[in-house]
């Protein structure tokens, strides 16, 4: 059965999302991305293939902003042989075994001069680290430390097959059209060679956000985006500006497929929807770890710069830099489980039905607590001690629609889930006595 066929819901609804989405993440590993070049084009083909991705160029050179789109970068090989002929690093193994970017190289040096160019860590011997050097000419390899240790004097041949030339820069979009004109924003970088966590989980897990979006009645539009990180995410800023004022709220998704956390970075401003919708939802159980923005990170740190102050945080199980496996080989597709795609797929979600949901009520009995008895909302016998969770949502909603306080700012308040009080909400309004503020 192909991927795409994988992908479709099960007859009876109960599709295995955890299956699928890391079935998706280990077609995606292999592919050596970087900021530009077919790596990118290939992995925005496979996600092509369960939602309709427009594909974006922008040409090398183009200036954006203060930044300007360097040469296409393209890959055939690389490798470094002993004079015994014995490879002791090669791109095939491994494509962070290559510094992204490496420009070509073609010759035969001491063991000296090439330790000059080869990255480590001493800390974690068995491991590979991933190093990029985008904006500087230069080339290098990484290789586990224990490896490195073990290399001989004497000369070695190296090669590296690269070409940086005149190309594009590639990013994918989608947008799905809702029934206003405000948008949500959701992001995802596509420039990481293999590293399962950081970020084929973040592509895989909006990529089946978006196809589940698609298929819904949606109130916002959502527009999604796959792009190389920083500079993609500045040309898309520069080629949209236009539209920016229509973003009420935005998503970065890095690192997602893990057990840890979860971990949400507010937006600039702090006191977004977004970041008090984060506040709302669990994973597994478990309330999600809020920490406050820093110019420092991924994506949103673009989205947030002054020019812009665009209502976008970012979300990730692990925080980036904090867990051991972080920009090595050891982020790999052990390292990511289906049970953790999954749960990062229901929590998006529950973040998406939060936006879709709020609203504020207004009570249309405002003098005195309406009488709930006689609409069926209220128990039939008085006098019990403890007040049930639904009663007390019904209580707070009423309580609180004043015209001036959303059902997120009511969850907030009450500490009741949002769910519970958005249900509490329905159910008075279909009773007539909730209506809707024309604030």
């Amino acid at each position: 059965m192909n991927e795409a066929a994988r992908l479709q819901p099960s007859a009876d609804g109960t599709a295995d999302i955890g299956g699928e989405l890391h079935a998706l993440v280990s077609r995606l590993f292999p592919i050596c991305r970087s900021i530009t070049g077919e790596g990118v084009r290939r992995t925005l083909a496979i996600l092509s293939e369960h939602v309709d991705i427009t594909v974006r160029e922008v040409p090398s050179g183009a200036q954006v902003f203060d930044w300007t789109v360097p040469q296409e970068w393209t890959v055939r090989g690389a490798y470094v042989r002993a004079a015994s002929g014995k490879v002791v690093v090669d791109l095939a193994a491994s494509n962070l075994h290559l510094v992204g970017y490496s420009e070509p190289v073609a010759r035969r040096m001491p063991l000296c001069e090439l330790r000059t160019h080869i990255h480590t860590l001493p800390d974690q011997p068995d491991l590979i680290p991933y190093r990029t050097s985008y904006y500087s000419r230069n080339w290098g390899f990484c290789m586990a430390h224990r490896d490195y240790l073990a290399l001989e004097d004497g000369e070695y041949d190296v090669f590296i097959d690269t070409t940086l030339a005149d190309g594009a820069l590639t990013y994918g979009e989608v947008f799905l059209p809702g029934e206003t004109g405000r948008e949500v924003l959701l992001t995802a970088h596509i420039c990481h060679p293999s590293l399962a966590n950081d970020n084929c989980s973040g592509l895989a897990v909006l990529a089946r956000v978006a196809r589940t979006l698609a298929a819904r009645r949606i109130r916002f539009g959502y527009r999604f985006l796959f792009a190389p990180g920083t500079i993609g995410a500045l040309c898309w800023l520069a080629g949209n500006e236009a539209g920016l004022s229509r973003i009420d709220h935005g998503l970065v998704v890095s690192c997602i497929g893990d057990g840890g956390g979860p971990v949400y970075k507010r937006s600039r401003r702090g006191d977004a929807t977004i970041d008090r919708a984060m506040e709302a939802v669990r994973c597994d159980g478990r309330e999600v770890t809020m920490r406050d923005f820093s110019p420092f990170g991924y994506d949103e740190r673009q989205f947030c710069s002054p020019g812009f102050n665009l209502p976008v945080g970012l979300l990730q199980r692990s925080a980036f830099g904090t867990f051991p496996e972080y920009h090595t080989s050891a982020d790999d597709l052990d390292f990511v489980r289906p049970e953790h795609l999954a749960s990062s797929f229901r929590m998006i979600m529950d973040v998406v039905d939060i936006l879709e949901t709020d609203r504020i009520p207004l009570n249309l009995s405002p003098k005195g607590e309406p009488q709930l008895g006689r609409r069926g909302l209220y128990s039939a016998t008085g006098g019990h001690t403890a007040t049930s969770d639904i009663t007390m949502a019904y209580l707070w909603v009423l309580n609180l629609a004043d015209g001036s306080h959303c059902l997120l700012d009511i969850a907030r308040r009450s500490g009741l889930p949002f769910s519970a009080i958005a249900a509490a909400a329905t159910r008075l309004e279909a009773c007539g006595l909730l209506g809707k503020s024309q604030a």
